[in-house]
């Protein structure tokens, strides 16, 4: 089996899985938007999964992201950044990013907000928000993210920010944890953010072991990188 073929048997495999776990929901599968995490992966595997459908491709590292994206600025694509975001790389991935998943605290708005002025683009944020529950996930072994009870403040800190546009939430499930709990919390954030903020409407959640879970609870995109793409490479060539 090539290389495009397998990619095809693997998206049709995750698709099913997104219309089943739809199906359970009572939702519309076209209410989920598949986004493919292809960190380690060389740019010729996001060319191929162009080639069979897929719009929306994600990146953890600005630098694997910045070269991959220049390398295929020639297709029509939406641009996820997905990874944890220091200040000091905002104005690079501002200038391929389309959206940003991991928003999560206010010296990065700002930052994110000069750069966008700078180019000329307005990135979609997402809030990044922590289902830890010990607390916010910058904490030693958390996945990142602001607490719940600091959504809405830094919300309004994204929608006064100049060049940027408030999209919604994003979040990663507790590691060992049982994922249906949390995802169900994320999806009352949602709701609290949406009451506030109408456009505010994705919950980017769930990955390739939770993402059923994810899908109950309203996620409306998905990062899928190994059921996709398969197993991580430890060089991107």
């Amino acid at each position: 089996m090539n290389r495009i073929e397998e990619l095809a048997a693997n998206l049709a495999a995750v698709r099913e899985r997104i219309a089943k776990a739809c199906h359970a929901a009572g939702r519309a599968p076209d209410e989920v938007t598949l986004v493919a995490v292809t960190k380690t992966f060389p740019a010729s595997d996001v060319r191929l999964l162009a080639e069979l459908g897929v719009t929306d491709v994600a990146e953890n590292r600005d630098q694997e992201a910045a070269a991959k994206a220049a390398e295929c600025r020639d297709l029509d694509l939406t641009w996820h950044f997905v990874g944890q975001l220091q200040t000091n790389k905002a104005r690079s991935v501002v200038s391929y990013a389309d959206v940003i998943h991991s928003v999560d605290r206010g010296r990065l708005v700002n930052a994110l907000s000069r750069a966008a002025i700078a180019a000329g683009r307005s990135p979609r944020c997402l809030i990044q928000v922590s289902l830890d529950e010990t607390g916010a996930g910058t904490a030693e072994g958390g996945r990142g993210g602001v607490r719940p009870d600091g959504v809405l403040a830094l919300a309004e800190a994204l929608t006064a920010a100049e060049g940027l546009e408030l999209g919604g939430v994003m979040a990663v499930a507790p590691l060992g944890a049982d994922p249906a709990p949390a995802f169900a919390r994320l999806g009352e954030i949602s709701a609290s953010l949406r009451a506030a903020y109408p456009a505010a409407k994705t919950v980017s959640a769930g990955m390739s072991g939770d993402l059923e879970h994810a899908i109950v609870s309203g996620a409306t995109h998905v990062r899928i990188g190994t059921a996709l793409l398969g197993g991580r490479r430890a060089i991107v060539r």
